[in-house]
């Protein structure tokens, strides 16, 4: 086999595509727990705001079973496009969102859905067909058990798919803490999204701004 090429994400050449993460369909999530899943979503629709980049959302069948998209998100993203798909599985197959995918000029896809072998995996494999690279966030796809999302992004991986976690987008985006956005934006960022990486930060904080040697410890 050969190796694969490594192709970084790039926030000038990203899009962030939020894919039926509606409140009927939340239910169907059984491989994450509800609040850890609710965090997710809400993660990766973050990803959007604080790199700045064009956001796409999109949802089925909104009027009937599916529901809409959780209010966080429609207020994270007041100015995104969404489309309002009324038959289409895949969203690809939908004339109003392919055009709007295309209209960001964007090669880079980053994307999550409910659920994971479906609405993630048809339209991941569909943008790889296209000639997109794509990067899909596994925490913030879900599935109705642990097995199916491990055989869904197992056949997305094996098509070219980046299966991928919240914290690598963000770190791939972000490059080096230097930059904008970087230490300052993306802090706060983990700290609400991704308490571990947070907690690590506010440690931090406090040993610069009151940390002192216990006994026993070694000084520096």
């Amino acid at each position: 086999m050969s190796p694969t090429k490594l192709e970084r994400l790039d926030k000038s050449k990203a899009v962030l595509l939020v894919v039926d993460h509606q409140v009927g369909l939340f239910q169907v999530v059984r491989d994450y727990q509800p609040d850890e899943y609710k965090n997710n979503i809400l993660a990766h629709a973050g990803l959007g705001k604080v790199f700045g980049l064009p956001t796409i959302l999109t949802t089925s069948a909104q009027d009937g079973p599916n529901g809409p998209l959780p209010h966080e998100i429609l207020e994270m993203h007041p100015d995104a496009p969404l489309i309002k798909r009324n038959g289409e599985v895949n969203a690809w197959d939908n004339a109003e969102f392919r055009e709007a995918v295309k209209a960001t000029g964007r090669k880079q896809v980053i994307l999550a859905g409910i659920v994971t072998d479906v609405c993630t995996a048809f339209l991941a494999l569909s943008l790889i067909e296209e000639g997109y690279t794509v990067f899909a966030n596994a925490e913030a796809s879900g599935a109705a058990s642990r097995r199916i999302a491990d055989d869904a992004n197992a056949r997305m991986r094996d098509a070219g798919v980046h299966v991928v976690s919240m914290f690598a987008i963000g770190c791939d985006l972000m490059r080096d803490w230097r930059n904008t956005p970087g230490a300052l934006e993306m802090f706060p960022f983990y700290d609400k999204y991704f308490s571990a990486y947070g907690m690590v930060a506010r440690g931090h904080e406090a040993a610069v701004k009151s940390g002192q040697l216990q006994p026993g410890e070694p000084s520096p």
